[in-house]
């Protein structure tokens, strides 16, 4: 797997869960709507499709990672943290969802972001 995929898919991927407000019924559905269209892919089909446009592997991953986030019952609150505090947590979720990503890159990406999140957030 070349950095330059990791790089692409990995890098903006966390940054998400710093900005997402608690969910609200009416916003969950809206997540969980944008997210639907996009379940299908998997680790390679998102950097196939995406073919470079950083700002569509950046799309796709953010609506899985704020689906994550709500199944999860994760609020903004949780993430009054430092600077550093945030850069380890997005290097969990970067680590998690890398090696997700190389031990099948066929997997759902949907899969491997939530286990990357519950990784990166609760240790799981």
């Amino acid at each position: 797997m070349s950095r330059s995929w990791v790089a692409a898919m990995l890098a903006p991927a966390l940054n998400i869960a710093l900005t997402v407000p608690a969910f609200a019924d009416a916003t969950a559905e809206q997540y969980v709507d944008d997210a639907l269209p996009l379940m299908y892919h998997s680790c390679t089909s998102v950097v196939e499709e995406g073919s470079g446009d950083d700002a569509y592997i950046d799309k796709v991953v953010r609506a899985l990672v704020a689906v994550s986030l709500y199944n999860h019952n994760v609020n903004a609150s949780m993430f009054e943290i430092s600077e550093e505090q945030e850069t380890a947590l997005h290097d969990k979720f970067v680590e998690a969802l890398k090696k997700g990503c190389e031990k099948d890159r066929d997997a759902l990406l949907a899969g491997v972001i939530d286990q990357a999140v519950a990784q990166a957030l609760f240790g799981k």
